[in-house]
């Protein structure tokens, strides 16, 4: 098969001849339909997070199962549409047992290793072992993940909207439903309007925020948060961004979501809290990049800031609520669809990323 492989960063991808190895206990094969270009494989690419290589990018897919490992659970069979889930529950953990299952043990496993749950991988490039990436890697033909690493799509959702739904739509809906929960009535920023803000924006409309203002440096990206939800839109780039969230909520906001990464957009969200305000960052950064705050606002102020993986989730529960609301016509998901691009067209597909491309786009191997 063919596949999208990352073998130094700082280098482009490159499209190669992949073997495929048959699944093993518990594992499932996957015709890969639609894959999300997200940035955080771009951190990847640049060097800002390491991982195994050479690996087969790609983490927020979806497609057809097409093969069913011997003794399945039987949860899943073979012409079953599915989504990728890149944060498998082991359901046994202190963390599953928690009720926060997208910290659980086995994530650690195959970001660690680049190999599935048990450590190993089924790709090979000649006689060379490549690497899954988060347990994915469906910038590909094909995939083998395991079975817990996928939920079931109704009949009538595209292959895109079931790819973006595993990855982009889950962070920020869930960093609005799940990190902040009931906030109907009351202020939220976003800082970022890419895949992950835009989602947030979506869920803050759901939820009942207002004002839901929105931050970012291309007022295309605004446009689209407008018609998503968005009460207020300002353009860093030409405004002063605490400035005009005081003009809408002088006290400052009861909520803020950073989806970006940046110490500094953090820091903004902070300054931006009133009392006893909560930022919820879910943008990833360069490994070591560091955060200061100013202790006596903190303390004083009694404001809080508090991460937020994978949107707080329990994806095999959230990913069908999100894709019922979509079907409802609640979560209007296909206008944050952007670009497509065939698996040939990967860098170019990271380049406009870079760029600041609108919406999210996709690949279709």
């Amino acid at each position: 098969m063919r596949a999208a492989v990352l073998r130094e960063a700082g280098a482009p991808l490159t499209i190669e001849d992949v073997t495929l190895l048959p699944p093993r206990a518990g594992e499932v094969v996957v015709e890969i339909e639609a894959a999300g270009v997200c940035h955080s494989d771009y951190h990847y690419m640049t060097g800002d997070i390491s991982c195994p290589l050479p690996a087969v990018l790609g983490h927020e897919g979806a497609g057809t199962v097409v093969e069913v490992s011997p003794d399945s659970t039987g949860r899943i069979s073979v012409g079953d549409r599915v989504a990728l889930m890149w944060r498998p529950r082991c359901g046994q953990c202190r963390y599953c047992l928690e009720g926060n299952p997208v910290l659980c043990q086995l994530g650690r496993v195959q970001a660690a290793t680049g190999g599935l749950l048990d450590g190993t991988s089924r790709l090979r490039i000649g006689e060379e072992t490549a690497h899954h990436f988060l347990g994915v890697s469906c910038f590909a033909e094909r995939v083998v993940v395991p079975e817990r690493s996928v939920v079931g799509v109704p009949a009538d959702v595209p292959a895109s909207i079931a790819a973006i739904a595993g990855c982009a739509v889950i962070t920020g809906v869930g960093a609005v439903t799940n990190a902040i929960g009931a906030c109907a009535g009351e202020s939220l920023l976003i800082i970022g309007a890419g895949g992950v803000g835009l989602s947030a924006v979506m869920g803050a409309q759901l939820a009942g925020a207002n004002p839901i203002i929105v931050v970012d440096m291309d007022d295309a990206k605004l446009e689209l948060a407008r018609r998503l939800g968005a009460t207020h839109t300002i353009n860093a780039r030409t405004e002063d961004t605490l400035s005009r969230v005081a003009e809408v909520a002088p006290d400052g906001v009861a909520w803020a979501i950073e989806a970006i990464g940046r110490p500094q957009t953090i820091r903004t969200a902070f300054s931006a809290l009133q009392p006893g305000g909560t930022v919820v960052a879910v943008g990833l950064a360069r490994v070591g990049e560091d955060l200061g705050v100013p202790i006596n606002e903190l303390v004083q102020r009694q404001k809080k800031l508090v991460g937020s993986l994978y949107g707080s989730s329990n994806p095999l529960l959230d990913i069908p609520r999100i894709l019922d609301l979509y079907r409802s016509g609640r979560l209007p998901l296909d206008e944050l669809l952007g670009a497509t691009y065939p698996l040939d067209a990967v860098n170019e597909a990271y380049t406009e990323l870079a760029r600041g491309s609108v919406g999210r786009s996709i690949i279709v191997p």
